[in-house]
């Protein structure tokens, strides 16, 4: 496996209040927050890019609405001032936010996608990473989904709903691997 790249940006989505209300549902990947901290704080502490990412939704009953509690990241993520935060309104990080320009003009290639959930914003944002030509590796261990209902009605386990989102990225889009990975070869 090859390093992780000095300049690679860390890109944490929509770690906000809202995912831990009991409304978001059952999820997989209790521990996700506390590997992407350990992701955090080793990019803090190597002076590598940081994206925050921030749904904001336009729905009236999202717990993501703007001046709601859950719309706010979570404490122990809380951005620093110097580091970039973005605010979306649908799941791909990339659509018209801007991103995409903020990474090229800082000659950032290589992304490492963590946060939630997996079949959704992090699955859209890292599909759109793979197409635009960037060395995207999405953290199994920092990414998490929920249980969800298919059209039929039948419900899918959290834990086939991430799997599956993974298989779908691993199989043209990003490389697929774990926090312990990352931060091995983060420090080559």
């Amino acid at each position: 496996m090859k390093p992780i790249d000095r300049h690679a940006a860390l890109v944490i989505i929509d770690l906000q209040k809202g995912v831990r209300f009991p409304e978001a549902g059952r999820r997989n990947n209790p521990d996700a927050e506390r590997h992407v901290e350990r992701l955090l704080s080793l990019w803090r502490a190597t002076s590598r890019p940081i994206v925050h990412v921030r749904h904001i939704s336009r729905s009236e009953t999202s717990v993501f609405r703007p001046g709601q509690p859950g719309a706010e990241f979570q404490d122990a993520l809380m951005p620093f001032a110097h580091e970039h935060v973005l605010e979306k309104n649908v799941p791909d990080a990339f659509a018209a936010s801007g991103l995409e320009r903020w990474l090229r003009v800082r000659d950032i290639r290589q992304l490492i996608v963590v946060g939630v959930s997996t079949n959704n914003s992090v699955e859209s944002t890292a599909r759109s990473a793979g197409n635009l030509g960037f060395d995207t590796i999405v953290v199994d261990d920092a990414t998490f989904a929920f249980d969800q209902r298919d059209l039929s009605g039948r419900l899918w386990s959290a834990e086939d709903v991430h799997a599956l989102s993974l298989a779908n990225l691993a199989a043209d889009y990003a490389e697929v691997a774990v926090t312990a990975e990352i931060v091995e070869r983060a420090g080559r």
